[in-house]
C-alpha cells in the first residue's frame, strides 16, 4: 500500500541525483526508480555511471545518465538545459556529489593540508551544491514546485577525527544552505532540507581502517553502521507528499551516535 501510494506520487517526476554512481547517490537513484520516477543519474564518471545503471533491473528508459563535473557552472547550464527540453524539469534534486580525501586512509591534518586539496572539496561539495541547486531552482519557482534534498553530514555538527577540515566545513555550510534556501523558496511551495548521515558502509567509509568504524559502532547506540538504503529511504520520504509541510530541517541518520 505504502509504495503504491508513493508510486503514484513519484511516477510523472523527474529526480536528478549527483555522485550517482555509487554508495548513497546509487540506492538513492534505485530508491526512486523503483517507486516509477524518472531518474537522472549524474556523475563525473561515465564509465562508473554505466557499470550503476547496468543494476537495474526496472525500466530503462526511465533512468538518464548524465556524466558531469558539478564544478563547472557553464557546463552544468549547458547540459541540463539539453536535459530539460529532452525530458522537462527537474522535480527534485538530491545534491549527494561530495568527496572526502584520505592519505593512506588518514585525512590531512589542517596544519599540512595544501590549498589545493581545501579548493577540491569546497568544489565539489558546496560549489557543486550550489550550482546544481540554482540551475533548477528557477523552473520549480515558475511552476510552484520543489524538493530539494541536500546531502550534508554529522561531520557538519560535530568533530569526527577520520574526517579532515575541509569536508567538515563544507557539510556546515550545507546545512546553513539548506536553511537559508528553505526560508527563501517556501513561498513558491518548494521545501528543502538536509540528510547528515553518519558512519554509512559506503565505499568512502570502508577506505578507513576497521578499527576506526570499529570504535564508532561502540559508541552508536544501534551498535552498527547504517546502509546506503536507509539513507535513500529518508530521501524518499522528504521528497514525498507525506513530507509537504517539512522543510528547513536536516534529519541526522547516526544510528543516536550524536546523542552522545
Amino acid at each position: 500500500m505504502r509504495d503504491n501510494m508513493q508510486s503514484a506520487f513519484f511516477s510523472n517526476k523527474n529526480v536528478l541525483i549527483s555522485g550517482a554512481a555509487g554508495g548513497i547517490g546509487l540506492a538513492i537513484s534505485q530508491a526512486f526508480h523503483r517507486l516509477g520516477a524518472h531518474t537522472v543519474m549524474l556523475d563525473s564518471s561515465a564509465e562508473k555511471l554505466q557499470k550503476a545503471a547496468s543494476t537495474f533491473s526496472l525500466d530503462r528508459e526511465r533512468i538518464t545518465e548524465v556524466s558531469l563535473d558539478v564544478r563547472d557552472f557553464a557546463r552544468c547550464q549547458e547540459a541540463l538545459g539539453r536535459l530539460c527540453q529532452r525530458i522537462g524539469p527537474i522535480d527534485i534534486l538530491i545534491n549527494n556529489a561530495g568527496i572526502s580525501p584520505k592519505h593512506n586512509g588518514q585525512p590531512a591534518h589542517f596544519y599540512q593540508m595544501s590549498p589545493q586539496e581545501w579548493q577540491q572539496v569546497v568544489d565539489v561539495n558546496l560549489h557543486g551544491t550550489f550550482n546544481l541547486s540554482r540551475l533548477v531552482s528557477p523552473d520549480m519557482v515558475s511552476r510552484r514546485f520543489g524538493r530539494i534534498i541536500n546531502l550534508s553530514s554529522v561531520a557538519g555538527g560535530a568533530y569526527l577525527p577520520i574526517v579532515a577540515a575541509h569536508y567538515s566545513t563544507t557539510k556546515a555550510a550545507i546545512t546553513g544552505f539548506t536553511r537559508h534556501l528553505a526560508g527563501e523558496l517556501g513561498k513558491h511551495n518548494i521545501t528543502v532540507n538536509a540528510l547528515a548521515p553518519g558512519r554509512i558502509e559506503t565505499p568512502m567509509v570502508r577506505s578507513v581502517s576497521d578499527e576506526y568504524n570499529n570504535a564508532i559502532i561502540k559508541e552508536t547506540p544501534l551498535q552498527r553502521l547504517g546502509k546506503p538504503e536507509e539513507v535513500a529511504e529518508a530521501a524518499i520520504y522528504l521528497a514525498s507528499d507525506s513530507a509537504s509541510f517539512i522543510t528547513g530541517q536536516v534529519l541526522d541518520i547516526s544510528g543516536g551516535w550524536l546523542m552522545r
